[in-house]
Parts: structure tokens; sequence; C-alpha cells
């Protein structure tokens, strides 16, 4: 799919990832609908990024999710890619996980996208086609210690968006994931239970190579244009 004169909507848009990509978005003709709970932030974005359109979002509240899609179209009439970035971390033991926590992670991370993924589906349908484009993580590869409970949200994120890419693909509607490793954002600060990681900055661990936002959004940015099933960094 091409970016320039479409309708994109960008989850997580505050900040780190979901910012850079509305950025490099917009600068390559896109218009981009900004999506996260920072209404301050939001209103300042949409100033200074060229055509950008600002819906204060939670992600964990149905109703927001509903009235990102319905404003995004009665502003713009069609919805051509969706990129549902936001998300948050939670750190520790399988045998130490809050369930309680996790389901707030899980709100977030799976429901929340779900939700996302049935209110554009029908209107991509029926405008011809679209795209779905949900950011996962490396960690839905791999077992890492302490990560279990993240990682689980997005194993059910991969297994959700590759089926259904599968069953939209007669209404050429393309589901497309995509799996950064360790980037350089706030991510490990605004995680659950991180307080043994909270001081880890790029360049702490010299033998992993931390990517930067700029550069994931660039791959986002790829994903986007070849339609592939799937990308990582």
């Amino acid at each position: 799919m091409q970016i320039k004169n479409k309708i994109v909507i960008i989850t997580g848009a505050s900040q780190g990832i979901g910012l850079e990509t509305a950025k490099l978005l917009a600068g390559r003709g896109a218009t981009v609908a900004l999506a996260a709970r920072s209404a301050d932030v939001l209103e300042k974005l949409e100033k200074e990024i060229p055509g950008a359109f600002a819906i204060p979002t939670d992600m964990r509240n149905p109703a927001d999710i509903k009235k990102l899609i319905e404003k995004t179209v009665e502003k713009y009439g069609r919805i051509d890619v969706l990129v549902n970035n936001a998300g948050q971390g939670m750190y520790g033991s399988v045998e130490s996980v809050d369930i309680e926590k996790y389901k707030e992670i899980m709100e977030l991370n799976v429901y929340g996208v779900l939700r996302a993924m049935q209110a554009v589906i029908p209107l991509m349908r029926k405008q011809g086609g679209g795209m779905i484009l949900n950011v996962s993580s490396r960690v839905s590869k791999n077992y890492f210690p302490n990560l279990a409970a993240y990682a689980s949200t997005k194993y059910a994120l991969n297994a959700l968006s590759l089926t259904a890419r599968a069953e939209l693909v007669k209404d050429n509607i393309i589901v497309s994931v995509m799996h950064p490793k360790m980037t350089a954002t706030n991510f490990g600060k605004n995680s659950i239970h991180v307080e043994k990681f909270r001081n880890i900055r790029p360049g702490d661990r010299p033998e992993m190579k931390v990517d930067t936002a700029e550069q994931v959004a660039e791959k986002i940015a790829e994903l986007i244009t070849s339609e592939a099933p799937e990308a990582e960094m």
C-alpha cells in the first residue's frame, strides 16, 4: 500500500514508536489521526505534525475506541490504515504475576486491539479494503525470564492478527504484525513491576543493540508498503 494520501490512525501516538511513526507517515504524505490518553500532548502534536488530527483515547475504554473510529470517519470519510501501537509491559516471574495487574495489560495489549479491529473491519470492507498493522514484540518469538506475562499478551496478539489476515484477505483487508525488539523509549519506565529494570538505559548493556523509535517507525512504514505478514527489527 502506498502511504501518500492515506488516512492513518495511530494509537499510543503521544510518544515513542507511535509518535515517530506519526511524524514519518505524515512526512510521506499521509494524514494521521493521533490517539493517546495524554490530551495536552496530543493538542501540541496536532499543531506540530502537518494535517494531524488529535483524538484523546484510552484504549482500555470501549467507548473511547468507538469514538476514535467514528470521529476519524466523520472527519475524513474513511480509514485506510489502523496502526495498533498502544501497549504496556509487565515484568516479573510467572510465580509472582499479579493477576489483577495482568488483566490490566491484557485489556490494553489484547482486548483494546481486538476492539479496534472489530470496529474498523466493517468500515474497511465497505470502502473496498484497508490495512491493520498491529505492533507486537520480539519477545513473542522467544522465552525470556520475567517477561512471560507481557510476552503472552503479544503471543495472543500474533494469533489474532495472522488469523484475521487469513480471514480478511477476501475483503482486501491486509493484517500485518510488527515485532520491535529493545527500543530506546519510555516503555520500561511505563511498565508494571519494573523496579529492578527501571534504571536500565540504552548503552548499559553493550552486548544488546538498542533500536531508536525512528528506526522502528521506518520498519513500520516499510511493512505498510510491502503488506507482508510480519516484520522484525
